[in-house]
């Protein structure tokens, strides 16, 4: 059995690392060019086989890991609603299966608030990652509604929102080798690629912004 694990774990990371050199790649190459999209599709296979792959280890007897699997959980809805968003170039209403998966993430990230104050009541100081972590899914997901009720409001808001959301994901794979390749697992390792990420983000909405206020103008 421990064998068949470690497998698993073995394949796991393979597929993390899949998403970790391509979505790295998608960064670097001219974006929206083939290559690009290319790395792309690589990087969501990356991401979601890995992430796939780690939920049932994570319930293994010996390798339980609550934290972990909704981890995995998010950084599939990041994957998804990132692919998702694309198709709101031409599409004008979210459908049941866009709601479905936010709502879906909506419903993780509360327990893993709740789990996160629970532990902190308990003087646990893991409960501080839970907390961060569910907040920041809390937030995207009432941002994905708030998108969903009116898709068209802002020019290229599809593509801010895919941006955000691979960039997330990829925020996963970086700390995920950072916690599990390079072995450091404090909480300067579980939180500051996220909150570069969210910087990163940040600059690249500000970017694309511009773009439709000269596209009004014309």
């Amino acid at each position: 059995m421990e064998q068949t694990i470690t497998f698993f774990i073995y394949l796991h990371a393979f597929f993390g690392g899949v998403g970790l050199i391509t979505g790295i790649g998608s960064i670097i190459v001219k974006k929206g060019s083939s290559l690009h999209k290319k790395f792309g599709k690589l990087f969501s296979i990356g991401m979601i086989g890995s992430s796939v792959i780690s939920m049932p280890i994570a319930m293994t007897p010996n390798h339980e890991n609550l934290f972990l699997l909704l981890i995995g959980l998010f950084t599939i809805y990041l994957v998804l609603v990132g692919n998702r968003a694309l198709a709101f170039k031409i599409k004008t209403e979210a459908d049941l299966i866009d709601k479905v998966i936010s709502g879906s993430m909506f419903f993780f990230s509360v327990i893993m608030l709740g789990i996160g104050i629970y532990t902190l009541l308990n003087t646990n100081t893991m409960g501080v990652l839970y907390v961060f972590f569910g907040g920041f899914g809390l937030l995207l997901t009432l941002k994905d509604f708030q998108f969903y009720r009116n898709s068209q409001k802002t020019k290229n808001g599809w593509l801010i929102s895919h941006i955000g959301k691979m960039i997330g994901a990829l925020i996963a794979s970086i700390t995920a080798f950072i916690i599990a390749g390079l072995s450091i697992g404090n909480l300067i390792a579980w939180t500051l690629p996220t909150v570069l990420g969210t910087i990163y983000i940040i600059y690249w909405k500000r970017k694309v912004s511009p773009k439709t206020v000269a596209s009004k103008k014309l």
